[in-house]
């Protein structure tokens, strides 16, 4: 039979299994049964009404076309698994249900029994078989790709236990049928393997979804015992979630029959010893480089062993990746906790020095608490072990952990405990507290904490004060407010800068006043800018010549002005000056970012570049993920999953961020 004819046949019976017209008799392929599919047909052909002239997708064509090619006819079976497979594509998952559930898979099951071990003999000799199988190699493909797709329905409307019964159905044929396993050179002649290895990845997460623990420990066993030819990365994704199950579904069951296949080897007793040797051997892959590097595997794998009493072994396993797989840092930390965990307090120790003796990691921070610690309970290293602590301390000077890590509760109490610590006696104390509290949006309490601070302090401390109460005044929406009280601190900066000049000894003092009268101008500037009063602005920014005309804040104040008036141009020139002046200027890298892309006269690379490098030196920063998030949007430099976590991590930080600085 010609192609032209069989595609013609084809598209009638398509045409005619997506509206409720009958082939004509004398033009129908011939078949043991009807075609028509009236039951499904009379139940959707409403919703067809406006689909008729749409075309098939051309896929399903060519599958009918090899059978149709192979047997000469296409019974009502494969029909149903075909329209069934349309209906499914388009995404009509109840009409698809409908029509797979026509399929009588029992009464098939024989003939796709019979036909799969008739191809596997034929392929055995290398040559025809004497007898012909009584369904084409494509026809077996289709149908077990119906009772795949059935499966697929019926776990997309929730009802797991019947997905989970046709999944099983379809993994028994199979198995029955190819006990030595599916034969290689089924790939290359249809859709088999495809589907073998969807079904096989499948039936353990339907298994779960059914509340199904121990069917599903069966079945992931199942798909790792059985020869079912499944490529390695398929592999060691049902290894590394069985592991994971096991690890954490609290679901015990008997220990796995491996004698007969692991003859003297290691038989795991209980789930964690079988997660563990999961887990190894997806090491080993990992050094092999079968398959990429999975932190998360390492992270099981440590927390399967340190439960077990097998932190040495965990070492050992971390000592034989290779040093491109896991980070230097990294490495040296975990194989510390191992020893020191197994009770090797000297090689940990050890350890610790080598990693902390390096140019690169000696600010380690968990590196030297770690070393601290362990040299406190070894009597001869108590010395060494103060020594640690102190270059901690000095590499957390201008850190707040938990406030960065937008830990803020914890933060919080960590802030009051200072401030009791302290009694009050530094301005460094009351403004972290006030900054943490504007992160969690408690302005009126950061406020709060502010005037107590200005009240217990001298005249001369109030500069940065005054500067941090105007931002949580404009925070709340309070622009005049915030507009007094920065004319308040000018003021006082003037008073500052008269006794300066008389003072030899004030010089450091005078140079931090000066860089406070900048900022405040600055953010005088920017408050004009967001209310459009552009005269007043420029004066602003007027005044700041003669403090510092050549700062980077500066120049992207000015870059802003210019922005807002429209002028694109001059905005990106202002901050092009700005990163010429410092380079690591995180705004101007934004700004610039943003204009150009307003502009449209670069490419998506170069902008994606200016906010990747903002991230770079501020990951923290929400208007560049917001941004990078619309880049990667509109332009299509990344997936839409990437454009979302984008968005994700730009509104997280937004809702989290201070006023200021945390330091």
């Amino acid at each position: 039979m010609g192609r032209p004819q069989t595609s013609l046949e084809v598209r009638k019976i398509m045409d005619c299994l997506r509206s409720s017209e009958q082939i004509p008799m004398d033009e129908m392929v011939p078949s043991p049964e009807s075609l028509a599919t009236k039951d499904y047909i009379s139940s959707v052909h409403s919703s067809r009404a406006g689909e008729a002239g749409q075309k098939p997708d051309t896929g399903n064509i060519e599958e009918a076309e090899s059978s149709l090619r192979e047997s000469g006819c296409l019974n009502y079976e494969e029909a149903r698994a075909l329209l069934g497979r349309y209906e499914y594509q388009k995404g009509n998952i109840e009409a698809a249900l409908h029509v797979f559930e026509g399929i009588d898979i029992a009464l098939v099951t024989p003939k796709l029994k019979l036909s799969l071990a008739e191809r596997v003999k034929t392929q055995k000799r290398r040559s025809q078989s004497s007898s012909t199988p009584p369904l084409s190699i494509h026809a077996v493909s289709l149908l077990l790709e119906a009772v795949f797709l059935k499966a697929k329905c019926l776990q997309a409307l929730q009802r797991y236990k019947e997905a989970t019964q046709s999944c099983t159905v379809l993994l028994d044929i199979l198995e029955s049928s190819l006990p030595a396993g599916l034969p290689e050179t089924f790939a290359t002649d249809c859709k088999l393997q495809d589907t073998l290895s969807k079904a096989v990845e499948l039936l353990p997460e339907l298994c779960k979804l059914a509340d199904a623990p121990r069917e599903a420990i069966l079945s992931y066993r199942r798909a790792l015992l059985h020869q079912w030819n499944l490529d390695i990365q398929t592999t060691s994704r049902i290894q590394k979630e069985f592991a994971i199950f096991l690890l954490y579904s609290g679901a015990e069951s008997c220990p796995p029959d491996l004698r007969s296949q692991m003859d003297g080897s290691f038989v795991p007793r209980n789930n964690t010893e079988e997660a563990i040797l999961l887990l190894m051997i997806l090491l080993k892959k990992i050094s092999l480089q079968w398959i990429e590097w999975d932190p998360s595997i390492l992270d099981h794998l440590s927390y399967a062993l340190s439960i077990s009493g097998g932190l040495k072994t965990l070492a050992c396993k971390v000592e034989e990746l290779l040093p491109r797989i896991i980070d230097r840092q990294e490495m040296y930390l975990i194989l510390t906790l191992c020893y020191y965990g197994g009770g090797d307090d000297f090689t940990a120790l050890n350890l610790l020095r080598k990693l902390l003796s390096s140019t690169e990691d000696h600010t380690c921070v968990s590196g030297l608490l770690f070393a601290s610690k362990v040299c406190a309970e070894i009597p001869d290293c108590s010395s060494e072990g103060i020594i640690y602590a102190q270059r901690a301390i000095e590499s957390l000077q201008e850190r707040c952990e938990n406030a960065e890590q937008r830990k803020l509760d914890t933060a919080v109490r960590y802030a009051n405990w200072l401030l009791k610590l302290e009694v009050g006696s530094t301005l460094k104390g009351w403004m972290l507290l006030a900054r943490v509290l504007s992160a969690q949006k408690r302005f009126l309490d950061a406020e709060t904490v502010i005037n107590v601070a200005l009240e217990q302090s001298g005249k001369w401390d109030h500069g940065e004060l005054l500067r941090t109460k105007a931002k949580l005044q404009i925070a709340q929406g309070q622009v005049k407010n915030a507009i007094e009280t920065y004319t308040q601190l000018l003021a006082i900066l003037q008073v500052q800068r008269k006794s300066f000049i008389l003072g030899e000894n004030l010089k450091e003092l005078g140079e931090h006043c000066r860089t406070l009268e900048l900022e405040t101008w600055l953010d005088l500037a920017s408050i004009y800018i967001k209310l459009s009063m552009w005269r007043d602005a420029e004066k602003c920014l007027s005044k700041t010549e003669a403090v510092s005309s050549y700062s980077a804040c500066r120049l992207y104040t000015a870059g802003l002005l210019n922005q807002s008036k429209g002028l694109y141009k001059s905005a990106l020139e202002d901050y092009s000056n700005a990163l010429a002046v410092n380079p690591s200027h995180v705004p101007s890298l934004v700004s610039s970012a943003v204009v150009l892309r307003k502009i449209g006269k670069q490419s998506p690379a170069i902008i994606r570049n200016l906010l990747t490098e903002a991230l770079r030196l501020d990951r923290m920063n929400a208007s560049a993920w917001y941004n990078l998030g619309l880049l990667y949007k509109e332009e299509g430099l990344g997936s839409a999953l990437e454009a979302a976590e984008c968005f994700e991590a730009a509104i997280l930080l937004e809702e989290t961020e201070p006023v200021e600085p945390f330091r």
